[in-house]
């Protein structure tokens, strides 16, 4: 099953638009404000063999995805905005869990850690240039794919 990040990211993006959270669904990371809103963005962070889940044939593949949710971070009432950033990762991981070979395209996600990291967030504030300053849940969504890598001697 040869990389396919198009297809990968298409999935991904889907489920976010699929929640109707998401004012923007991006497929690349940001490097301005995205502006008023819950926005999604997906981007690649590493890629990687699986030593433990290849063969002598072919190697799986482990690509780890983020996605970073982001809503400014003056946005009233200030006591809405964790509620809000929470409830939209709480939204994809349960559409990632619930579609965990994103329609037959992947091995997994490795919702448990399985091969690393496992399919989670981790809470922060990000600033753009301008000073906008944001909430962001960053999402590391953790693909294991098969036979990625034909190995030859």
């Amino acid at each position: 099953m040869p990389l396919n990040l198009s297809t990968y990211r298409d999935v991904l993006t889907s489920h976010a638009q699929a929640t109707g959270l998401f004012g923007q669904v991006l497929g690349h990371e940001p490097i301005s404000a995205p502006g008023s809103g819950l926005t999604a963005a997906f981007w690649v962070s590493r890629i990687g063999p699986v030593p433990t889940g290849s063969g002598l044939k072919a190697t799986t593949g482990r690509l780890e995805l983020m996605a970073t949710l982001l809503e400014p971070a003056d946005t009233e009432p200030a006591d809405g905005v964790d509620v809000d950033i929470v409830g939209a990762a709480d939204a994809l991981l349960t559409a990632y869990s619930g579609d965990f070979e994103l329609g037959g395209n992947v091995r997994m996600v490795d919702l448990l850690g399985a091969y690393g990291t496992p399919l989670s967030a981790v809470f922060g504030y990000t600033r753009f240039a301008g000073g906008t300053t944001y909430r962001a849940a960053t999402l590391t969504i953790p693909l294991i794919i098969n036979d990625v890598w034909t190995q030859v001697a």
